[in-house]
């Protein structure tokens, strides 16, 4: 099971990275054996042309929708993952402490969008954001406010996708970081008590450094789901406006599946997996030197 369906995948990316599609082979096999009543046929599914490393040296050099993409994904990642993981982890905060009721019902409530579904939800959002009859503009206009240009405007498009993205998976995060909060001791709590230690002198000596692996674990994770980033900028902004809102996935799906450029796509694959790795040991060494 791992050969056939992540082995084989990775490592037939890399090979068409250093060829060019040239279109499906017809009546072509690559090994083809009869003997008695046995036979044995498997057949060639593309034309492929072994370019090298060209690929790559557009990619860094000359492809600037490209670059766009990546500069639009790491926009998105410096802006929306740290906002979620404060914002989750000020949430987990509250629903662990003593005067919140009915937790149970806040964590379900909060934790629920996550179960949605992402196209679904992306279709909602791009109906709230939808220019002069989304709700969000007319809820303004019905103040006294301009509409926003939320989808038409290259910055309001980023951080519309922002706010969609923040807006399903902060709970989950929640959900994670509340269960961190809940195994640290409260003799640890009670002790700096003891000492005078103020509510932020417990939470940056305290809860931060018992929480460091699962904030870790939160923001390695995050990470790696913001540069995947597909549906919601696929539904709601179309990549737009002029490519402003267009991430790497987003990218990859338009050279293999629209233009069928599948080796330059492959190649594009695997320039991101060497960037989400190298970001994530980097937050990996540091979270664990920091420990």
């Amino acid at each position: 099971m791992f050969s056939v369906f992540l082995l084989f995948p990775t490592l037939y990316t890399i090979y068409l990275s250093v060829f060019s599609y040239e279109g499906p082979a017809r009546s072509e096999y690559i090994i083809s054996i009869q003997a008695w009543i046995f036979e044995l046929t498997i057949p060639k599914i593309s034309n492929l042309e072994f370019v090298g490393l060209a690929h790559y040296e557009s990619l860094i050099f000359s492809d600037s929708v490209f670059h766009l993409s990546l500069f639009n994904t790491g926009f998105i990642f410096l802006i929306q993952v740290p906002l979620m993981v404060i914002l989750a982890l000020a949430v987990a905060i509250v629903l662990d402490s003593k005067f919140i009721r009915a937790k149970g019902l806040w964590r379900t409530l909060i934790a629920l969008p996550v179960a949605t579904g992402m196209v679904a939800y992306s279709t909602v959002f791009l109906l709230l954001f939808e220019g002069d009859v989304g709700m969000i503009n007319q809820v303004l206009m019905s103040v006294g406010l301009d509409a926003v240009p939320w989808l038409t405007d290259r910055w309001m498009a980023r951080i519309t996708l922002v706010i969609a993205i923040t807006w399903r998976w902060m709970g989950y995060n929640m959900i994670i970081l509340l269960a961190g909060l809940q195994t640290i001791p409260q003799q640890l709590y009670e002790a700096a008590e003891i000492d005078g230690a103020t509510m932020w002198q417990k939470f940056r000596f305290v809860t931060v450094p018992q929480l460091r692996p699962v904030l870790l674990f939160v923001i390695v994770s995050s990470t790696i789901g913001t540069f995947k980033l597909f549906a919601e900028p696929f539904v709601i902004t179309g990549g737009g406006p002029a490519n402003a809102t267009l991430t790497v996935v987003q990218y990859i799906y338009r050279q293999a599946f629209v233009q069928l450029n599948l080796g330059y796509a492959s190649a594009v694959t695997v320039c991101l997996v060497v960037i989400v790795s190298a970001i994530s040991i980097v937050q990996v060494r540091r979270g664990g030197a920091a420990q």
